[in-house]
């Protein structure tokens, strides 16, 4: 069999060495192999000991997204990208942007351009979600709440003191939709504000989507 065929059982997942390995294990020089693979186009290396399927090979890729949440973790995808996803922000966003818990990073690949914030506990787990991209890829994800209050957390500079400078940041500057300003989860907010970086910013966040 080949390792084209063998590695459709993992179709749509980031490939791991520890997974390809266990591909060529009746290979007496599997790493050679591996550097042949990688020439051939049929996998592409995203960082060391991290794989998908190369421009050459037919096994269907994992998502961006999904790529995002292994390259660099605990990880989960939020600020312009969720809100993208989410629908909050008109643009699309080319740069996947996540949220960990570890340092702040930024890594290029051969697939996209991922950055990472760093985000202190437990803010960090709040607000997060499972989205089924395909039914073989699930991804963590701020819900659209989280990833708006983390592009106000972590912006520099954006400190939110009266509804007006509220209204403006989102309206003007972020660009959103008033109706689905007013489609949030306001409560769900609230329960995480005690614990979470800017406070005071994020309480005026909720008190101006309260009045719209």
């Amino acid at each position: 069999m080949s390792f084209g065929e063998l590695v459709e059982n993992y179709a749509e997942e980031p490939l791991t060495r520890q997974i390809i390995l266990s591909l060529l294990k009746d290979y007496k020089r599997p790493n050679d192999k591996i550097g042949e693979l990688v020439k051939e186009g049929l996998l592409t290396t995203i960082k060391k000991g991290l794989y998908v399927p190369g421009p050459k090979s037919k096994t269907k890729k994992p998502e961006a997204f999904l790529i995002a949440n292994h390259l660099w973790g605990p990880s989960y995808v939020s600020l312009e990208t969720a809100l993208s996803y989410h629908g909050l922000i008109p643009e699309r966003v080319y740069e996947i942007s996540s949220v960990t818990v570890k340092a702040s990073k930024t890594v290029n690949t051969k697939v996209g351009r991922f950055t990472y914030r760093q985000a202190s506990l437990p803010y960090y787990f709040f607000g997060l979600e499972s989205i089924k991209l395909t039914p073989r890829q699930v991804v963590l994800m701020a819900s659209p709440e989280k990833a708006l209050c983390d592009k106000i957390v972590m912006t520099s500079g954006v400190h939110l003191r009266s509804i007006v400078q509220v209204r403006s940041f989102l309206i003007d500057d972020l660009r959103i939709d008033i109706d689905r300003l007013r489609a949030l989860d306001i409560d769900g907010i609230d329960s995480w504000i005690e614990a979470a970086p800017k406070a005071s910013s994020l309480k005026m966040l909720t008190k101006t989507l309260s009045e719209l």
